[in-house]
């Protein structure tokens, strides 16, 4: 076990991720604290090129398989792939882009699946390092230029951290991510069926197939064995 200090993670980061704070920051400034939400964002930047594949998740998970098997979804990823993410399971980005998608009336973004684009839950992550440092593209996306011409192009303020991130740039390149099966990542926090989405809530929510994880979001109880 090696471990990590915050601190020292937290500095290399916030000259990376400093810009996109405030697009996706709860705050209503750029706090150096907050960029250790951003985390993901960077690993690639700030680990030593021996790692080359880390799975990052959330505390408040229960495990129903073996995190091996999730392991095994690297090799499912196709070319130009960096990231594995499961869908957000809330309309939390139908509400987001409502803005853009008033704007673009037949948008997918913001819509449920399978055919829509719902945006991404961080709190499952696989992350290909060795391809996020070779991933020109990717790299690009970060640069505080292209996180401005986005965030306008979308009309989006997110308060999510990393995973504002990865739904603002999944909807205009979703080649690179790998979408992770609900069941990796079923997460259980309903907050927007009793704020204004009851009536597409379940479109969003629907996860068929046998949990490997539950997501206790939102202080949402995980279900006892």
């Amino acid at each position: 076990v090696i471990t990590h200090d915050v601190n020292e993670l937290t500095e290399k980061l916030f000259p990376i991720v400093e810009a996109m704070q405030k697009h996706f920051s709860a705050g209503t400034g750029t706090y150096y604290s907050d960029s250790i939400f951003f985390l993901s964002v960077a690993m690639h930047r700030i680990m030593p090129p021996e790692i080359t594949q880390i799975i990052q998740v959330d505390l408040d998970l229960k495990y129903k398989a073996n995190i091996r098997d999730l392991f095994e979804e690297f090799d499912s990823f196709k070319e130009g792939a960096v990231i594995g993410i499961a869908r957000e399971m809330q309309p939390v980005y139908r509400h987001t882009f409502w803005q853009y998608r008033r704007e673009n009336p037949k948008t997918r973004v913001g819509e449920p699946p399978p055919d829509g684009l719902p945006g991404f839950n961080s709190g499952v992550l696989l992350l290909n390092l060795e391809a996020m440092r070779r991933s020109k593209l990717y790299n690009q996306l970060l640069e505080p230029a292209m996180v401005q011409k986005l965030t306008e192009k979308y009309r989006f303020k997110g308060h999510l951290g990393d995973q504002d991130f990865f739904t603002m740039v999944g909807m205009e390149h979703p080649e690179l991510f790998h979408v992770l099966d609900c069941t990796w990542n079923r997460q259980l926090c309903t907050w927007w069926k009793d704020h204004g989405y009851s009536d597409v809530f379940d479109q969003y929510f629907q996860c068929d197939g046998e949990v490997k994880i539950y997501h206790g979001n939102c202080n949402t109880p995980i279900p006892e064995d």
